[in-house]
């Protein structure tokens, strides 16, 4: 099976502008594409994940991948999926996210002896004329098309800014300077950003007399249509300091039933023979399922080593009720009143709740456990000093923990 018809198997083709093109260009290593990559945190998340192993798949085809960094159209922000404004940036919160998400998308794409590219758009972007960029480029679109597209759509009722109005030409410039000065002659991307990358082909075309693909990818959704990669404190980060190999573990290990296949197919390695012969699989065989997707993502992001250990801390987890891996809280002396903390200020410092109604329904409900032992009392009162040394495992349902100690 070829790259094409892999991705297609694997269900990670959405929208493409040319299908026989696209499909002779990547099955046959001719492609020069490019993602790209706005530095919104100092940290790629799982939205990312998905497509620089997408970039992976495709430079292991024998492609070329660039890594566009977004230090210019970073300084607008991309309006499409969101309904208000980003946060605008300083220059410098935007290079040091680009310098974060450089070492990290190392640990996916092969840049050595030119086999990728990795590119800012501050590079051309930022000394832009206007007006020359009003003559050269605005010209060439239709602002009746432009207000069509689904990535504004949305923030015509509320209100969209002539600031983000502009993001569209700007991606489409990059497509064209990609393609000038590096022979970029493909961009991929999510679905949601449809709109953005025909404006690309189609300035390519009208600029230089030249063709030029688009493909979006398909977005990472689970059974209920929402998008995958968050939990309820956040997002899931590639970054372990930002979210830990254990956490990143249990979020693939506690993915429901009907999107586990669905996940193994899109982002793992594995062989598809093996995956298909995983639709037979039932009850029990899920969780050996979602243990191999676990275990498969948490390699590919921190290592076989980080992937093991996390692997058997959460099997430890639900034998022996603890493990040195799981991840942890730190309570403070001072958090401490006659010796003692409340189990619902316990929770809500170590992150398992939101706040202090959360916890006090989450108790009631029979839902939080010390070291294995069920609390439903929300007067329950934890003594310090079982924090000392190795201190607890509080457990929120059946998917959140915490080791928690104190200073």
């Amino acid at each position: 099976m070829k790259i094409y018809e892999e991705l297609t198997a694997r269900g990670l083709i959405a929208q493409v502008t040319d299908e026989e093109e696209i499909r002779e260009l990547v099955n046959n290593g001719k492609a020069t594409f490019y993602i790209g990559f706005d530095p919104t945190a100092d940290s790629l998340h799982v939205g990312h994940f998905m497509a620089l192993c997408l970039m992976k798949r495709l430079q292991m085809a024998g492609n070329k991948p660039i890594a566009l960094l977004g230090g210019g159209t970073g300084m607008i922000g991309d309006p499409s999926g969101r309904s208000d404004m980003r946060q605008m940036m300083t220059e410098e919160t935007i290079q040091y996210n680009c310098d974060c998400f450089r070492k990290q998308m190392s640990r996916f794409i092969d840049f050595s002896e030119g086999k990728a590219l990795m590119v800012n758009n501050a590079d051309w972007l930022l000394d832009l004329n206007y007006v020359e960029m009003l003559r050269e480029v605005g010209a060439h679109f239709s602002v009746n098309n432009m207000l069509r597209a689904e990535c504004y759509k949305q923030r015509m009722e509320k209100g969209l800014s002539f600031f983000e109005f502009n993001y569209m030409i700007m991606q489409s410039y990059d497509f064209y300077m990609l393609y000038k000065n590096y022979g970029c002659n493909m961009q991929f991307g999510g679905d949601d950003q449809w709109s953005n990358m025909l404006g690309g082909t189609e300035l390519i075309r009208r600029k230089l007399g030249k063709d030029a693909y688009a493909m979006t990818i398909t977005l990472l959704l689970n059974s209920e249509g929402k998008k995958m990669g968050k939990t309820q404190s956040g997002a899931v980060w590639l970054d372990p300091n930002k979210t830990s190999p254990f956490d990143f573990y249990q979020y693939w290990r506690n993915v429901s039933d009907a999107d586990v296949l669905k996940c193994l197919r899109m982002l793992t390695f594995l062989p598809l023979e093996q995956i298909d012969e995983m639709d037979k699989w039932e009850g029990s065989q899920l969780n050996t399922a979602k243990e191999i997707l676990a275990y498969e993502l948490t390699s590919l992001v921190h290592g076989e080593e980080e992937a093991g250990k996390s692997q058997e801390a959460a099997r430890a987890l639900f034998t022996s009720g603890n493990a040195a891996d799981m991840p942890s809280a730190v309570i403070e002396q001072s958090d401490l009143q006659d010796g003692n903390i409340d189990l619902i200020s316990l929770l809500h410092k170590s992150g398992l709740v939101g706040s202090r109604s959360e916890g006090r329904r989450a108790i009631e409900q029979g839902g939080v456990a010390i070291d294995g032992e069920k609390i439903t009392d929300v007067k329950y009162l934890v003594p310090g000093e079982k924090l000392d040394g190795d201190g607890i495992v509080l457990k929120r349902g059946k998917k959140n923990f915490r080791k928690v100690t104190m200073k």
